[in-house]
Formats: structure tokens, sequence, C-alpha cells
């Protein structure tokens, strides 16, 4: 299972990024996909979540309101789009599948993704 993401950059406080995330090697369609990010010096942490048909999606507080993750089964990716960046957003951000087979509709746990993307690094400026 590979899964590459790409999108990230630098960007002005405010400005907007849209990270995506192609998978390859599993049937992408079910399973649920995850977005997590690791600033410098602090822990992976958990940022959004969708469920197998999209149909469901859960955000951390610090970013709900602010970023959409979305889904293309035909395209087998995963999207997340992120507006209104504060200079705390500054990270690198991992997607990551799931180890479920059609599990329940997300997760938000690191030991329910089995398979991780290479990172994108997101800087925003102030």
């Amino acid at each position: 299972v590979q899964l590459q993401a790409s999108g990230g950059g630098l960007v002005q406080a405010g400005g907007s990024l849209r990270l995506s995330c192609a998978a390859s090697g599993r049937t992408f369609s079910s399973y649920a996909m995850g977005w997590f990010r690791q600033a410098p010096g602090k822990e992976r942490s958990f940022v959004a979540a969708i469920s197998v048909s999209a149909r469901s999606t859960y955000y951390a507080d610090s970013v709900k309101g602010r970023f959409t993750i979305s889904r293309d089964n035909a395209k087998n990716t995963v999207y997340l789009q992120m507006k209104s960046l504060k200079p705390e957003d500054t990270a690198v951000y991992y997607c990551a599948t799931s180890r479920y087979y059609y599990g329940s509709s997300y997760y938000t746990e690191i030991r329910d993704y089995d398979y991780w993307g290479q990172g994108t690094l997101v800087t925003v400026s102030s």
C-alpha cells in the first residue's frame, strides 16, 4: 500500500491550501481515511477523518470550520482543503488509511491506521 501526499507549501496567514493524498495497493473505497499533522517538537495529532462512503467526517476542534476533508473513490484520492490558515497550523501533514475493512464510520486514533503517507510540509507565515 502506498500513499502519496502532495500540496503542501508556504502560505501567509489567512490563506488556503489543498492537500491531496493518492492511494494505491489497497481497495481505497473500502477503508476510512484520515489526516494527521506533526508540528516541530510535538507529537503527531489527529486533524480530520472521513468514512468509506464520505457521509461521515470528523475534525479536531482546532480546525473545525476551517478545514474540509473529502474523498474521490474513483480517483483513489483523499483531500484536505485548508482555509483561514494560522501560523499554528504549521506542520508536516500525513494522510493515512485505516486498518479496518469497511469499519465503522471514522477513526481519530493513530493506532487505528496502518499505512501512512510520507508527509507534506505546510508552513504558515504570520
